[in-house]
């Protein structure tokens, strides 16, 4: 029997106007057609649904409506409104390189005696101009490609993007789609589950997405902070350490990780001069600090009693150039 390898292309939609068209276009470039296109617009206040209204007249493209409830829950509302076995999804910020479906879909064709759940791609780095910022991307990262050790899905960001991958319905179904609490890293947390549950990956060296980052994009706000840290609570939870078997998941993967983050995020609070990020990433490392090995518990412990109040911290920032690398080493060793 043939295998069905139907595509469904799902670009969530919010106040999207400014990208929308050329995401849109990217995806009537393929060389492999979509067997259906879903926009779901998520509760826009601009003209971006407006503008998809427009191209669907010469297109055919399913704008659906929902009130605003965040991109995992946009995607998870596409999925369940197609019926393709191949789900595509697309940021409307990003975009598609033409033979990006036709590329994706040929390890599915293959007969295999593990389930395939996604196949993914290397990406290029654009900026908010479109101009090129980084080509092949996931070179820079140093991250393990495919997935195979769940210490390296533990311990860092994946970077399987959505916008660059390939998913099968089947097991995009089994593990119940996307996390909606998730609004920042609902990817991580998909292709988690989806390594968990026993599904093979296959990952193509080659950039078949443009990935659009710029100050003002989801990567950079308050709702990924606070979603980081939902899924931080997430791993927690599911990765207990077990010094009977010599597991530490919590210790030595997952809390040095969004340590470094959220660290990350108290630096960029103190350059911006924003005592709200400041506090919020105060208390984010107050969650995670239970879990460090006691050597890092006691450094923060210490970093938080001397410098977790912003005027005093903004006073230590201006040397950084000193402290900054001490204080990271010691905590990150």
């Amino acid at each position: 029997m043939t295998a069905d390898l139907s595509i469904v292309a799902i670009i969530p939609l919010y106040n999207g106007a400014r990208w929308i068209n050329q995401s849109i276009d990217s995806v009537l470039a393929q060389t492999l057609k979509p067997d259906e296109f879903i926009v779901v617009d998520d509760g826009s206040t601009d003209n971006g649904p407006a503008i998809v209204e427009r191209l669907a007249r010469d297109h055919a493209i399913r704008l659906l409506r929902k009130p605003n409830g965040g991109q995992s829950s946009a995607r998870n509302f596409g999925v369940a409104r197609s019926k393709s076995a191949l789900i595509a999804l697309l940021d409307q910020d990003d975009a598609w390189y033409p033979h990006h479906l036709e590329t994706l879909i040929e390890p599915f064709r293959k007969p295999r005696g593990i389930p395939l759940g996604w196949v993914y791609s290397n990406l290029d780095e654009i900026d908010e101009s479109g101009g090129m910022a980084n080509k092949r991307l996931i070179d820079m990262l140093s991250t393990e490609n495919p997935k195979r050790s769940l210490v390296t899905c533990l311990s860092r960001d994946m970077f399987v993007l959505p916008s660059a991958s390939l998913i099968s319905r089947e097991a995009f179904d089994k593990i119940g789609g996307f996390d909606e609490r998730l609004s920042g890293y609902e990817d991580d947390d998909l292709f988690l589950r989806l390594f968990r549950a026993g599904y093979d990956n296959i990952y193509i060296d080659e950039p078949l997405s443009k990935w659009r980052i710029y100050p003002t994009s989801t990567s950079y706000t308050y709702r990924m902070a606070q979603s980081r840290m939902i899924y931080a609570k997430k791993l927690f939870d599911g990765f207990p350490d077990a010094p009977m078997r010599k597991l530490y998941w919590s210790r030595d993967c997952i809390a040095p990780r969004f340590t470094h983050q959220t660290l990350a995020n108290c630096a960029a609070a103190l350059e911006r001069r924003d005592a709200e990020m400041f506090r919020t990433a105060v208390s984010h490392l107050r969650i995670v600090l239970p879990h460090l090995s006691w050597k890092r518990r006691l450094v923060l412990s210490a970093a938080l009693a001397c410098f977790g109040e912003f005027n005093i911290a903004l006073a230590a920032y201006r040397t950084r150039s000193v402290t900054w690398p001490i204080a990271r080493k010691l905590l990150l060793a």
